[in-house]
């Protein structure tokens, strides 16, 4: 935690001014409260509206041809301007949906709704659409910002709420789009990308995959079960050992087992998980079951980390899910949930724009996973 740090956030529309500790504790886990409760979920859309708010500074993924594509990024991108980088903008938005959706009574839910009605417009979406139909752009978020964008369409597709409704159909040219591009290039990506940060191929399908159930889309999911299977069903003792490197948001062997809980029936799934990681039921490797040490919050590779530790978290809880009540890896890998769970929510408000621009995220979704009992 950095000390001596003030904070400004949206609350409603004004702003409030606090010692980065004060907003950390409102976000802070305890021993016994690993959910998403009202008051941390206020805390979290507070940073959430402040970011997607925020144009500047900002790290664009864009290719210019030519001076007439040196553009703004709202210009580029009016519905997801904000948040330093067009992903975080896009689950920015996810989280806020989710939150309004979980507490609509909300102190914030009337600008959350002001916010979500201002970006996610037809008009803004047509121009999102258009810059992925851009020669240049083939490449422009995969898979990390697509992923996220079908989580948003899915989320918003579920919502009995009126606005929500709009929102979706406003969404879903987008959303169509990027499914189509899963359709069109997964099949080409001979080999996985086993990386901890955006261009990880197996949290790339995760989201596109449950978007594809809930929507019905049957030709994604199926790709997504075969794709899933090609690439990882043989895969066995993982080398986790190697985790993590010095700036994984995500752990490359839990991610690949999060998403192979979903694809594989759940006797299959037990079998393949413990050759996968045979040392599970040993709490090993350590470095594994380990929450990841964050050196300086300010750096935004180094507070990756954060993240890190909260990815792992939703991923343990997913796995779990997915393992029988006598498993022997149960307590291992719930232990190691609540411990990554309490280090990565300590710190999604460090005071430093650096993380905050995106851990909320982060936390809300793993707050979303059933915690382990």
């Amino acid at each position: 935690m950095i000390r001596g740090v003030w904070v400004i956030v949206a609350s409603g529309l004004s702003l409030v001014v606090m010692p980065a500790q004060e907003m950390s504790d409102k976000a802070e886990v305890s021993d016994k409260a690993e959910t998403l409760t009202r008051e941390r979920a206020s805390a979290f859309a507070q940073l959430a509206l402040r970011a997607v708010q925020k144009e500047y500074p900002n790290k664009l993924g864009h290719v210019l041809l030519n001076a007439n594509d040196a553009k703004t990024p709202k210009a580029l991108h009016p519905a997801f301007y904000g948040c330093y980088d067009w992903h975080s903008a896009v689950h920015g938005h996810w989280m806020l949906v989710r939150v309004l959706r979980t507490y609509p009574d909300l102190p914030e839910a009337e600008q959350i709704r002001t916010v979500l009605n201002e970006h996610l417009t037809a008009e803004n979406i047509r121009a999102e659409v258009a810059y992925f139909q851009r020669p240049e752009a083939q490449s422009f978020e995969r898979p990390y910002g697509w992923s996220w964008l079908l989580k948003l369409a899915e989320e918003l597709s579920t919502w009995d709420d009126k606005q929500a409704q709009k929102w979706f159909a406003n969404v879903r040219p987008l959303a169509e789009l990027i499914a189509k591009r899963y359709q069109d290039y997964f099949p080409k990506q001979t080999y996985p990308i086993r990386a901890g940060v955006h261009s990880n191929t197996a949290f790339g399908l995760t989201f596109a995959y449950d978007y594809a159930k809930t929507t019905g889309h049957k030709k994604l999911q199926e790709l997504i079960e075969e794709r899933a299977k090609t690439y990882f069903g043989h895969d066995t003792d993982a080398p986790a050992r190697w985790e993590p490197d010095g700036a994984d948001f995500l752990s490359p062997s839990l991610c690949e087992a999060d998403l192979m809980r979903r694809v594989l029936p759940a006797n299959e799934f037990r079998e393949w998980f413990h050759k996968y990681l045979p040392g599970a039921a040993k709490g090993e490797p350590a470095t594994l079951f380990t929450p990841a040490t964050v050196t300086d919050r300010r750096d935004p590779q180094l507070v990756h980390l954060d993240g890190l530790n909260l990815s792992r978290a939703w991923c343990l809880r997913g796995i779990l899910t997915a393992l029988p009540p006598d498993d022997p890896a149960r307590a291992a890998l719930t232990a190691a949930a609540v411990r990554h769970a309490q280090a990565g929510l300590k710190h999604v408000a460090s005071g430093d724009y650096a993380g905050e621009h995106w851990l909320a995220s982060f936390a809300v979704w793993m707050l979303s996973v059933p915690a382990p009992k």
